[in-house]
C-alpha cells in the first residue's frame, strides 16, 4: 500500500478513535455521542485536508491497515462518509499494482472505490441510509456504469484479487489487506442503529412514535445483515463472474430497501411538522459537513457519470490482443452495444429532485437499484455470449486489460 494512501486511512482512524475518547472523558458524553464528536472533529477545519498534507511531508510512518483498525471505526459508528471514502480508497488501491499507484482508474468522483478487490460496493447499508434518512446522496449515486465497466475490464490481477480472500504467495506484499468481511458494513445494533440516536435526539419522539421508530430500527439491522450476507467469500477471476458477483450483491441490496419501506414510511407518516422540519435541518447539518470535506466534486460527478478519458471503450486494444474472427466480432459487437444501453438506462435513472423526504428518497433508491440490476443483467448475457466464442487464451488477454491502466 502506498504512504500516502495508508498515512490518510491513520489519521482518520487515529484521530476518530481518540476524539472518541477525548469525548467520553472529558465531556462525559456516552458512546454514541462520542462517536458524533469525533466525526465533527475530523471534518472541521478542513482535518481532513491536513491529514492528506500531514502525510505527504511525510510526518506519519507506513503501518499496515489492519482488520481490527476497520473494525474499531465501524464498531464506532461508521457513519462518516468522508472516513468511509479514506478507508475504502486504501483497501482498493492495497492489491492495485501492490499499492504503489496513489490513484486507480476505476476511482468515482467522491474519491471511493466502488471495487475493493473481489467486493462490489463497500459499506453499501450506509450509503443507503444517507441518502434515504439525511438525503447526502454522494456515496449512493456515484454508482452506476463505472462500476460495471470495472467489473469486465478489472483492474486486479490474479494474485491480487486472491490474496483479499486468503493467504497469497508473495506473503508480505499483501499482508496490509483487511478482511473483506470489515468493508461489508456492520449488522450490531449500535452501528447499523446508529441514525435512530440521531433522530431521537433530533425530535424527542412521543410513546407512539418511538414505537414506530424502534421498528426502524430493527428494519435498518436487518437490512445490514442481508447486504452482510452478500460478502464474497471466494474470489470471481473472471469477468462473467464479476458480474455475477455484482447482480447477487444489487439483489441483496434490492430486498434490504423493501425491508425498510414500510417502517420508513409507517415513522414519517406520524411526525408532526415541527418534527419533520427538525429532521430536515439535521439532515442539512450534516450535508454540510460532507460538503466540507470534498463534495462538491463528486456532485459533479454523481450518478455514476463515466469518465470519459479512462472509460472508453478499449476497442482498438482488444482487437490487437485477441485478433478476434468474424463470429467473435459480431458477439463483440453486441456486447458493446449492451454497454451503451446499460449507460443509457443508468443515465435515464438519476438523482431525482423532488424527492424530499425519506420515503420518497427510498424510492429513489429502490429505481436506481432496479435501473442497475437491468443494467448489469443486459451486459451480463451479452458478456457471456462472447465469453462463449472466446479461446483460453484470448479470455487471459481480456481479462489483462484493465490490469494495465494507470490513473
Amino acid at each position: 500500500m502506498s504512504r500516502y494512501r495508508v498515512g490518510i486511512a491513520v489519521v482518520v482512524l487515529t484521530t476518530l478513535l481518540s476524539s472518541a475518547a477525548l469525548a467520553r472523558v472529558h465531556l462525559g458524553i456516552g458512546p454514541l455521542g462520542a462517536v458524533r464528536f469525533a466525526a465533527a472533529r475530523v471534518l472541521s477545519l478542513g482535518g481532513i485536508h491536513r491529514a492528506r498534507a500531514f502525510t505527504r511531508r511525510g510526518h506519519i510512518r507506513t503501518a499496515s491497515l489492519k482488520s481490527q483498525d476497520v473494525r474499531d471505526v465501524v464498531d464506532s459508528g461508521l457513519g462518516n462518509p468522508a472516513a468511509r471514502r479514506q478507508i475504502v480508497a486504501a483497501a482498493a488501491l492495497a492489491g492495485w499494482h501492490g499499492g504503489r499507484i496513489a490513484n486507480g482508474w476505476w476511482r468515482h468522483g467522491d474519491g471511493g472505490y466502488g471495487w475493493v478487490g473481489p467486493l462490489f460496493w463497500p459499506f453499501a447499508i450506509y450509503d443507503i441510509y444517507d441518502y434515504a434518512i439525511w438525503a447526502d446522496g454522494i456515496g449512493f449515486w456515484d454508482y452506476g456504469y463505472p462500476d460495471i465497466y470495472a467489473a469486465i475490464f478489472a483492474p486486479y490481477g490474479h494474485d491480487d484479487l486472491a490474496a483479499y480472500t486468503g493467504p497469497s504467495r508473495f506473503g508480505r506484499r499483501h499482508r496490509k489487506l483487511p478482511p473483506l468481511q470489515q468493508l461489508c458494513g456492520d449488522d450490531s445494533r449500535e452501528s447499523a442503529g446508529l441514525p435512530i440516536d440521531q433522530i431521537v435526539q433530533a425530535i424527542q419522539p412521543n410513546e407512539t412514535q418511538r414505537a414506530t421508530l424502534d421498528d426502524l430500527a430493527s428494519a435498518l439491522i436487518s437490512a445490514a445483515q442481508m447486504i452482510r450476507a452478500s460478502c464474497p467469500t471466494q474470489t470471481a477471476f473472471t469477468a462473467p463472474d464479476r458480474l455475477a458477483v455484482m447482480q447477487q450483491r444489487i439483489e441483496a441490496m434490492i430486498k434490504a430497501e423493501l425491508a425498510v419501506q414500510q417502517p420508513l414510511g409507517k415513522f414519517y407518516d406520524v411526525l408532526s411538522d415541527e418534527q419533520e422540519a427538525r429532521l430536515n435541518a439535521l439532515a442539512e447539518d450534516r450535508r454540510k459537513m460532507s460538503a466540507a470535506s470534498g463534495a462538491p466534486e463528486a456532485r459533479a460527478q454523481a450518478c455514476g457519470a463515466a469518465q470519459t478519458t479512462a472509460l472508453q471503450w478499449p476497442a482498438d486494444e482488444i482487437e490487437a490482443r485477441l485478433h478476434p474472427n468474424d463470429t467473435q466480432r459480431v458477439a463483440l459487437k453486441a456486447l458493446q452495444v449492451a454497454n451503451a444501453r446499460a449507460a443509457d438506462i443508468l443515465n435515464a435513472q438519476c438523482l431525482p429532485q423532488d424527492a424530499t423526504t425519506p420515503p420518497a428518497r427510498l424510492d429513489a433508491v429502490d429505481g436506481r437499484l432496479d435501473a442497475m440490476q437491468q443494467a448489469v443483467n443486459l451486459v451480463s448475457a451479452a458478456l457471456e455470449d462472447f465469453y462463449a466464442t472466446l479461446s483460453d487464451e484470448q479470455k487471459a488477454q481480456f481479462e489483462a486489460i484493465g490490469q494495465k491502466r494507470t490513473a
